[in-house]
Protein backbone atom coordinates (compact mmCIF):
# COMPACT_ATOMS: atom_id res chain seq x y z
CA UNK A 1 0.00 0.00 0.00
CA UNK A 2 1.08 3.59 -0.98
CA UNK A 3 1.30 5.89 1.66
CA UNK A 4 -0.03 9.39 0.41
CA UNK A 5 0.15 12.47 2.56
CA UNK A 6 -0.28 15.97 2.62
CA UNK A 7 1.51 19.62 2.02
CA UNK A 8 0.42 22.99 2.45
CA UNK A 9 4.02 24.22 1.68
CA UNK A 10 6.96 23.70 0.82
CA UNK A 11 8.31 22.64 4.52
CA UNK A 12 5.52 20.69 4.89
CA UNK A 13 6.25 18.53 1.38
CA UNK A 14 10.06 17.86 2.82
CA UNK A 15 8.92 16.91 5.82
CA UNK A 16 6.25 14.43 4.19
CA UNK A 17 8.64 12.68 2.08
CA UNK A 18 11.63 12.83 4.72
CA UNK A 19 8.96 10.90 7.26
CA UNK A 20 8.53 8.33 4.18
CA UNK A 21 6.10 9.15 1.89
CA UNK A 22 5.19 7.33 -1.29
CA UNK A 23 3.51 10.67 -2.67
CA UNK A 24 2.72 13.77 -1.74
CA UNK A 25 -0.93 15.88 -2.78
CA UNK A 26 -1.04 19.73 -2.21
CA UNK A 27 -2.77 22.46 -4.27
CA UNK A 28 -2.15 26.30 -6.35
CA UNK A 29 -2.89 28.99 -4.64
CA UNK A 30 -6.31 29.63 -6.23
CA UNK A 31 -9.76 28.13 -5.27
CA UNK A 32 -9.14 24.61 -8.05
CA UNK A 33 -8.32 23.37 -5.13
CA UNK A 34 -10.48 22.50 -1.89
CA UNK A 35 -8.00 24.03 1.05
CA UNK A 36 -7.81 27.61 -0.83
CA UNK A 37 -7.08 30.25 1.98
CA UNK A 38 -4.49 32.35 3.05
CA UNK A 39 -0.72 31.82 3.55
CA UNK A 40 -1.61 28.04 2.33
CA UNK A 41 -0.66 26.18 -1.05
CA UNK A 42 2.06 26.47 -3.53
CA UNK A 43 3.15 29.20 -6.19
CA UNK A 44 5.16 28.60 -8.91
CA UNK A 45 8.85 28.42 -8.08
CA UNK A 46 8.10 26.28 -4.60
CA UNK A 47 5.80 23.86 -6.84
CA UNK A 48 8.86 22.93 -8.89
CA UNK A 49 11.29 22.65 -6.18
CA UNK A 50 9.30 20.93 -4.38
CA UNK A 51 8.24 18.30 -7.23
CA UNK A 52 11.99 18.15 -7.34
CA UNK A 53 12.81 17.58 -4.05
CA UNK A 54 10.05 14.68 -4.01
CA UNK A 55 11.13 13.18 -7.79
CA UNK A 56 14.35 12.76 -7.11
CA UNK A 57 14.04 10.59 -3.87
CA UNK A 58 11.57 8.62 -6.13
CA UNK A 59 8.44 9.82 -4.54
CA UNK A 60 5.68 11.25 -6.56
CA UNK A 61 3.89 14.37 -6.73
CA UNK A 62 -0.26 14.69 -7.09
CA UNK A 63 -2.13 18.33 -7.96
CA UNK A 64 -5.75 18.50 -6.21
CA UNK A 65 -7.35 20.24 -8.43
CA UNK A 66 -10.44 19.07 -6.70
CA UNK A 67 -13.55 21.53 -6.82
CA UNK A 68 -15.70 22.58 -9.45
CA UNK A 69 -15.41 25.20 -11.55
CA UNK A 70 -18.02 27.96 -12.04
CA UNK A 71 -19.41 28.45 -15.34
CA UNK A 72 -17.59 31.53 -16.31
CA UNK A 73 -14.51 30.16 -14.75
CA UNK A 74 -13.80 26.78 -16.70
CA UNK A 75 -10.78 28.30 -18.03
CA UNK A 76 -9.14 29.12 -14.97
CA UNK A 77 -9.44 25.27 -13.93
CA UNK A 78 -8.04 24.10 -17.36
CA UNK A 79 -5.10 26.49 -17.12
CA UNK A 80 -4.28 24.78 -13.63
CA UNK A 81 -4.37 21.19 -15.55
CA UNK A 82 -1.78 22.70 -17.86
CA UNK A 83 0.46 24.28 -15.22
CA UNK A 84 0.19 20.97 -13.77
CA UNK A 85 1.87 19.03 -16.23
CA UNK A 86 4.03 21.67 -17.00
CA UNK A 87 5.39 21.27 -13.62
CA UNK A 88 6.17 17.60 -13.90
CA UNK A 89 3.59 16.49 -11.36
CA UNK A 90 2.73 12.95 -11.40
CA UNK A 91 -0.92 12.72 -11.43
CA UNK A 92 -4.10 15.07 -11.01
CA UNK A 93 -6.69 14.68 -8.27
CA UNK A 94 -10.12 16.03 -9.71
CA UNK A 95 -14.05 15.44 -9.61
CA UNK A 96 -15.45 17.36 -12.28
CA UNK A 97 -16.05 15.35 -15.46
CA UNK A 98 -15.35 18.57 -17.71
CA UNK A 99 -12.18 19.19 -16.15
CA UNK A 100 -11.45 14.75 -16.22
CA UNK A 101 -12.15 15.23 -19.83
CA UNK A 102 -9.80 17.90 -20.39
CA UNK A 103 -6.75 16.75 -18.96
CA UNK A 104 -7.60 12.85 -20.95
CA UNK A 105 -8.02 14.91 -23.94
CA UNK A 106 -4.81 17.49 -23.59
CA UNK A 107 -2.69 15.98 -21.31
CA UNK A 108 -2.74 11.65 -21.99
CA UNK A 109 0.22 11.09 -20.34
CA UNK A 110 -0.74 12.77 -17.26
CA UNK A 111 -2.41 10.57 -14.45
CA UNK A 112 -6.08 11.44 -13.41
CA UNK A 113 -7.27 10.10 -9.87
CA UNK A 114 -10.54 10.58 -9.25
CA UNK A 115 -11.27 12.74 -5.90
CA UNK A 116 -12.90 11.92 -2.90
CA UNK A 117 -15.52 15.06 -4.08
CA UNK A 118 -16.43 12.65 -7.31
CA UNK A 119 -18.46 10.73 -4.47
CA UNK A 120 -18.07 7.56 -6.74
CA UNK A 121 -18.83 4.72 -4.16
CA UNK A 122 -20.15 1.25 -6.59
CA UNK A 123 -18.17 -0.57 -9.71
CA UNK A 124 -20.26 1.10 -12.40
CA UNK A 125 -19.62 4.65 -11.45
CA UNK A 126 -16.28 4.12 -11.20
CA UNK A 127 -16.29 2.06 -14.44
CA UNK A 128 -17.78 5.33 -16.18
CA UNK A 129 -15.08 7.19 -14.72
CA UNK A 130 -12.07 5.35 -16.46
CA UNK A 131 -13.99 4.40 -19.75
CA UNK A 132 -14.71 8.16 -20.14
CA UNK A 133 -11.43 9.60 -18.63
CA UNK A 134 -9.32 6.99 -18.55
CA UNK A 135 -8.64 7.44 -14.48
CA UNK A 136 -6.06 5.73 -12.70
CA UNK A 137 -7.04 5.77 -9.22
CA UNK A 138 -10.02 6.58 -7.57
CA UNK A 139 -10.48 7.95 -4.03
CA UNK A 140 -12.96 6.40 -1.75
CA UNK A 141 -15.78 8.72 -0.01
CA UNK A 142 -15.40 8.89 3.95
CA UNK A 143 -18.53 7.62 4.48
CA UNK A 144 -18.59 3.61 3.91
CA UNK A 145 -18.25 1.09 6.37
CA UNK A 146 -15.28 -1.65 6.30
CA UNK A 147 -17.20 -4.33 4.45
CA UNK A 148 -18.60 -1.84 1.90
CA UNK A 149 -14.84 -0.73 0.71
CA UNK A 150 -13.91 -4.70 0.48
CA UNK A 151 -17.01 -5.43 -1.44
CA UNK A 152 -15.55 -2.23 -3.59
CA UNK A 153 -12.27 -3.29 -3.79
CA UNK A 154 -13.14 -6.49 -5.56
CA UNK A 155 -15.03 -4.93 -8.55
CA UNK A 156 -13.22 -1.90 -9.50
CA UNK A 157 -11.31 -1.53 -12.88
CA UNK A 158 -8.96 0.67 -10.84
CA UNK A 159 -7.20 0.88 -7.94
CA UNK A 160 -8.30 2.67 -4.84
CA UNK A 161 -7.33 4.58 -2.23
CA UNK A 162 -9.03 5.23 1.11
CA UNK A 163 -8.95 7.99 3.79
CA UNK A 164 -6.35 6.52 6.54
CA UNK A 165 -6.07 9.27 9.06
CA UNK A 166 -7.50 12.94 9.96
CA UNK A 167 -10.51 15.43 9.73
CA UNK A 168 -13.82 13.43 9.65
CA UNK A 169 -16.39 15.59 7.15
CA UNK A 170 -20.39 14.06 7.89
CA UNK A 171 -21.26 16.06 4.47
CA UNK A 172 -21.14 15.49 0.72
CA UNK A 173 -17.10 15.36 1.10
CA UNK A 174 -16.25 19.08 1.57
CA UNK A 175 -19.91 20.60 -0.33
CA UNK A 176 -21.42 21.88 3.12
CA UNK A 177 -24.71 23.31 3.26
CA UNK A 178 -23.83 24.03 6.95
CA UNK A 179 -21.15 26.27 6.55
CA UNK A 180 -22.65 27.77 3.16
CA UNK A 181 -25.39 28.57 4.98
CA UNK A 182 -23.89 30.52 8.41
CA UNK A 183 -21.33 32.20 5.88
CA UNK A 184 -22.64 32.66 2.38
CA UNK A 185 -19.87 31.03 1.05
CA UNK A 186 -18.74 27.51 -0.43
CA UNK A 187 -16.09 25.57 1.53
CA UNK A 188 -15.53 23.94 -1.62
CA UNK A 189 -13.95 26.71 -3.32
CA UNK A 190 -13.27 29.22 -0.66
CA UNK A 191 -11.19 26.25 1.26
CA UNK A 192 -12.67 25.98 5.01
CA UNK A 193 -15.66 25.23 6.43
CA UNK A 194 -15.33 28.41 8.89
CA UNK A 195 -13.28 31.32 7.34
CA UNK A 196 -11.23 33.17 9.76
CA UNK A 197 -13.19 36.38 9.12
CA UNK A 198 -16.49 34.82 9.94
CA UNK A 199 -14.70 33.76 13.10
CA UNK A 200 -15.48 35.20 16.08
CA UNK A 201 -13.82 34.74 20.00
CA UNK A 202 -14.68 36.49 23.53
CA UNK A 203 -13.05 35.96 26.34
CA UNK A 204 -15.14 36.27 29.41
CA UNK A 205 -14.09 37.03 33.09
CA UNK A 206 -14.68 33.78 34.45
CA UNK A 207 -12.38 32.49 31.81
CA UNK A 208 -14.86 30.72 29.73
CA UNK A 209 -14.14 31.36 25.84
CA UNK A 210 -17.48 31.48 23.36
CA UNK A 211 -17.11 31.15 19.64
CA UNK A 212 -19.26 32.46 16.57
CA UNK A 213 -19.47 32.04 13.23
CA UNK A 214 -20.49 34.92 11.43
CA UNK A 215 -23.84 35.78 14.18
CA UNK A 216 -23.87 31.91 14.65
CA UNK A 217 -22.71 30.29 18.72
CA UNK A 218 -21.18 27.21 17.82
CA UNK A 219 -19.75 26.44 21.55
CA UNK A 220 -18.85 28.15 25.07
CA UNK A 221 -15.90 26.15 26.52
CA UNK A 222 -14.94 26.55 30.09
CA UNK A 223 -11.88 27.86 31.62
CA UNK A 224 -9.16 25.57 30.75
CA UNK A 225 -11.01 23.49 27.90
CA UNK A 226 -9.62 22.46 25.25
CA UNK A 227 -11.42 24.71 21.95
CA UNK A 228 -11.46 22.86 19.00
CA UNK A 229 -11.30 24.25 15.29
CA UNK A 230 -14.91 25.65 15.33
CA UNK A 231 -17.26 24.09 12.41
CA UNK A 232 -21.44 24.52 12.87
CA UNK A 233 -21.29 20.30 12.82
CA UNK A 234 -18.94 20.14 15.92
CA UNK A 235 -20.66 22.93 17.75
CA UNK A 236 -22.54 21.78 21.15
CA UNK A 237 -26.45 22.48 20.65
CA UNK A 238 -29.13 22.49 22.82
CA UNK A 239 -31.54 19.56 21.77
CA UNK A 240 -34.52 18.18 24.18
CA UNK A 241 -33.34 20.18 26.92
CA UNK A 242 -29.34 19.01 26.38
CA UNK A 243 -26.44 20.33 25.49
CA UNK A 244 -24.11 18.41 23.50
CA UNK A 245 -22.36 17.80 20.10
CA UNK A 246 -25.82 16.88 18.30
CA UNK A 247 -23.99 16.12 14.80
CA UNK A 248 -20.30 15.16 15.21
CA UNK A 249 -17.73 15.53 18.66
CA UNK A 250 -14.33 16.80 17.34
CA UNK A 251 -12.54 14.00 16.87
CA UNK A 252 -10.09 12.83 14.09
CA UNK A 253 -10.70 9.58 11.81
CA UNK A 254 -7.71 6.59 12.89
CA UNK A 255 -7.75 3.42 10.49
CA UNK A 256 -4.59 1.92 12.06
CA UNK A 257 -6.58 -0.89 13.55
CA UNK A 258 -7.58 -1.78 10.23
CA UNK A 259 -4.60 -1.95 8.29
CA UNK A 260 -4.39 -5.37 7.85
CA UNK A 261 -7.67 -5.57 6.88
CA UNK A 262 -7.37 -2.84 3.80
CA UNK A 263 -4.38 -4.64 3.25
CA UNK A 264 -6.02 -7.96 2.42
CA UNK A 265 -9.32 -6.15 0.58
CA UNK A 266 -6.40 -4.75 -2.06
CA UNK A 267 -6.72 -1.15 -1.28
CA UNK A 268 -3.68 0.50 -2.93
CA UNK A 269 -2.84 3.72 -1.42
CA UNK A 270 -3.74 5.10 2.02
CA UNK A 271 -4.05 9.17 2.26
CA UNK A 272 -3.75 11.15 5.47
CA UNK A 273 -5.90 14.25 5.59
CA UNK A 274 -4.10 17.52 6.66
CA UNK A 275 -2.75 20.11 4.16
CA UNK A 276 -3.98 22.74 6.45
CA UNK A 277 -1.75 21.27 9.17
CA UNK A 278 1.70 22.23 10.62
CA UNK A 279 4.76 20.64 9.53
CA UNK A 280 5.13 18.92 12.75
CA UNK A 281 1.56 16.84 12.42
CA UNK A 282 2.79 15.77 9.08
CA UNK A 283 6.03 14.92 10.11
CA UNK A 284 4.45 12.70 13.06
CA UNK A 285 1.63 11.44 11.08
CA UNK A 286 3.71 9.69 8.18
CA UNK A 287 6.51 7.96 10.61
CA UNK A 288 3.88 6.78 12.18
CA UNK A 289 2.18 5.34 9.51
CA UNK A 290 5.42 4.33 7.98
CA UNK A 291 6.56 2.27 10.05
CA UNK A 292 2.62 0.68 10.64
CA UNK A 293 2.84 -0.29 6.85
CA UNK A 294 6.47 -1.46 6.82
CA UNK A 295 5.66 -3.64 9.44
CA UNK A 296 2.33 -4.96 8.04
CA UNK A 297 4.47 -6.28 4.99
CA UNK A 298 7.87 -7.34 6.48
CA UNK A 299 5.63 -9.80 8.81
CA UNK A 300 1.86 -9.86 8.63
CA UNK A 301 1.32 -12.94 10.78
CA UNK A 302 2.76 -11.08 13.81
CA UNK A 303 1.88 -7.65 13.32
CA UNK A 304 -0.08 -5.73 15.80
CA UNK A 305 -1.03 -2.11 16.83
CA UNK A 306 1.52 -0.04 19.42
CA UNK A 307 0.43 1.24 21.75
CA UNK A 308 2.74 4.66 20.86
CA UNK A 309 1.38 5.00 17.41
CA UNK A 310 -2.06 5.61 18.64
CA UNK A 311 -0.48 7.93 21.48
CA UNK A 312 1.27 9.65 18.99
CA UNK A 313 -1.79 9.96 16.16
CA UNK A 314 -3.89 10.86 19.62
CA UNK A 315 -1.74 14.19 20.07
CA UNK A 316 -2.30 15.49 16.56
CA UNK A 317 -5.78 14.67 16.49
CA UNK A 318 -9.11 16.96 16.74
CA UNK A 319 -10.32 17.49 20.82
CA UNK A 320 -7.33 14.43 21.10
CA UNK A 321 -9.68 11.76 20.43
CA UNK A 322 -9.82 9.35 17.51
CA UNK A 323 -12.21 7.29 15.45
CA UNK A 324 -13.16 4.83 12.91
CA UNK A 325 -15.93 6.63 11.78
CA UNK A 326 -18.40 5.10 9.25
CA UNK A 327 -15.96 2.52 9.06
CA UNK A 328 -17.21 0.52 11.86
CA UNK A 329 -20.70 1.12 11.38
CA UNK A 330 -22.73 -2.34 11.12
CA UNK A 331 -25.71 -0.51 8.68
CA UNK A 332 -25.27 0.50 5.18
Amino acid sequence: MLLVCPAGNLPGLIAAVDAGADAVYLGFRDQTNARAFAGLNFGDADLRAGVAYAQARGRKVYVALNTYPGPSRVAQWQGAVDRAAEFGADAIIAADAGLLAYAARTHPRLDRHLSVQGSATTQAALSWYHEHFGISRAVLPRVLSVQQVERICEQSPVPLEVFAFGSLCIMVEGRCQLSSYVTGQSPNRHGVCSPASFVRWEDHADGSRTVRLNSVLLDVYASGEAAGYPTVCKGRFVVGGETFHALEEPTSLNTLSLLPRLRSAGVAALKIEGRQRSSAYIRTVTRVWREAIDRLRQDADRWRELPEWNAALSAHAEGHQTTLGPYHRSWH
